[in-house]
């Protein structure tokens, strides 16, 4: 659907461009924009480089699963359902931690492992779980601790302080994270009483 969305936005732009006259234009913008992303592209490619290096080292090292011990007993809580040493369990923990990190380019296949996981807890239905719903909650607002992704978009545009955002990115993320899993808590529970009555 959104594939669909896309191609009819830059037909009617085009098409409306046509009409007005203003073809020129957007030929400089497609040209200029194409640009624009290729620098944007290698400015991303040194910073998440950098940051994915660092986790691959956290990793070799074991500070990722001293990490995932850390936060294992927050993880029950969170998701009761899901067994403690059930695979599902680390993927989402190795999300959580890629997302604090500002890393959503190598959280995302891990997200996508988690919920393939907690799929097969519930059994292989369609509809989602409680656990699945609560991490895709957890997943979107996610605490961010170093928003990398951010940080290069500022470093490539000349930021004169690019890490300046560091402490409002964690403050903000962690009240929306708080929020969600508080909210998500609540309207499970709602569910559960109305089918109780």
């Amino acid at each position: 659907m959104i594939n669909i969305i896309w191609v009819a936005m830059t037909v009617i732009g085009i098409v409306f461009a046509m009409v007005n006259g203003r073809m020129e234009e957007v030929n400089k913008a497609v040209f200029e924009g194409a640009q624009e992303a290729v620098t944007l592209c290698i400015g991303f490619i040194s910073v998440l480089v950098f940051w994915l290096g660092l986790m691959r080292i956290a990793q070799t090292s074991g500070l990722l699963d001293k990490l995932s011990l850390l936060f294992t007993p927050l993880m029950k809580k969170i998701f009761p359902d899901v067994p403690a040493d059930h695979p599902a369990l680390g993927y989402i923990l190795s999300n959580m931690i890629a997302n604090m990190f500002g890393l959503g380019n190598a959280a995302t296949p891990l997200g996508i492992k988690a919920m393939e996981q907690l799929k097969v807890l519930n059994g292989g239905r369609n509809e989602a779980s409680r656990s699945m719903v609560t991490f895709l909650v957890i997943n979107t607002s996610s605490i961010t601790i170093i928003p990398t992704t951010v940080l290069a978009i500022r470093m490539n545009y000349g930021s004169v302080s690019p890490a300046e955002i560091v402490l409002p990115t964690i403050i903000t993320s962690l009240f929306a994270t708080t929020c969600a899993v508080l909210i998500d808590r609540y309207m499970y529970n709602r569910k559960n009483r109305n089918r109780v009555k």
